[in-house]
């Protein structure tokens, strides 16, 4: 069984292009490359990773696909391009020799309600599909019914659903999160990463029991063959290291047959984004 963590950062930190790192979330605010995360890979028994971008820039989109090039086990990029840019479909085509970006993610969590309805938005979305290029939701648990009617607009295109769409684990609200989610899980085209669980919790203060409401209900909605494990490293480590992380999604999975774990652990993200490696 091919292992893979769908959803790792790296980054050359500044201050200024990554202000939306808190104060709580201060040990992060570095430098972040390959060779920090490839021995924790090592040690879990990870054997590929999908990059997702962390600035809206091509040029971060470039350096992603270059480390990939030199770093075989980054199976593939979720870069940014500029989906509202008339030009978008010859930017595109720039990357149509790079196997590797493999989808594209703009920050909808930062963006008003109304982004989501924007015309240019949506034409740049209707290129990817024919590039066979999945699309990243970044949203927020408010965000969700802006989200399902984005989805909607676009019924042939893979979307995949970062971070279970950040719901308000320290508050321990679970609704109108919850059922949302189920709306959104009966898109066929929609996947869901476990992801990023871990800082929507009490950053000091999370235990399992916090996060199980959260797992079940996902779980539940999209089941085993269109969930897929992410780390959020080095995000995560603001909460928990790579490992304390990967360990309560496993023991989460554990209940599941091996043919469901290693669909989670593995299958759909590499199905999903058409890795090869």
């Amino acid at each position: 069984m091919q292992r893979v963590d769908a959803h790792q950062h790296f980054w050359q930190y500044t201050e200024a292009e990554f202000g939306w790192i808190p104060d709580a979330m201060a040990g992060i605010r570095r430098d972040f490359g390959p060779a920090d995360l490839k021995p924790l890979l090592d040690a879990a028994g990870v054997d590929a990773t999908v990059a997702v971008q962390a600035r809206q820039s091509t040029e971060e989109t470039d350096w992603l696909l270059a480390l990939a090039g030199t770093n075989p086990w980054i199976a593939g990029v979720v870069g940014w391009v500029p989906l509202v840019s008339e030009d978008v479909a010859n930017i595109l085509e720039t990357y149509a020799g790079r196997p590797k970006l493999r989808g594209v993610r703009h920050v909808l969590q930062a963006e008003p309600d109304e982004y989501f309805y924007c015309e240019d938005f949506h034409r740049g979305l209707s290129f990817l599909a024919g590039r066979n290029l999945v699309y990243d939701v970044l949203v927020v648990e408010r965000q969700l019914p802006a989200a399902i009617a984005l989805v909607d607009r676009h019924p042939g295109q893979k979307f995949v659903l970062d971070h279970i769409a950040k719901p308000r684990i320290a508050e321990g609200l679970l609704e109108p999160w919850a059922a949302n989610m189920r709306e959104l899980a009966r898109r066929p085209n929609v996947c869901c990463k476990l992801s990023g669980m871990v800082t929507e919790a009490d950053l000091r203060g999370w235990s399992e029991a916090d996060l199980q409401p959260y797992l079940e209900i996902t779980l539940e909605a999209f089941g085993p063959a269109r969930l897929m494990f992410g780390s959020d490293w080095p995000v995560c480590t603001a909460a928990a290291s790579y490992d304390r992380w990967l360990g309560v999604a496993r023991s989460f999975l554990s209940r599941l047959s091996a043919d469901e774990q290693a669909m989670l652990l593995g299958g759909t993200a590499c199905a999903a984004y058409d890795l090869k490696f």
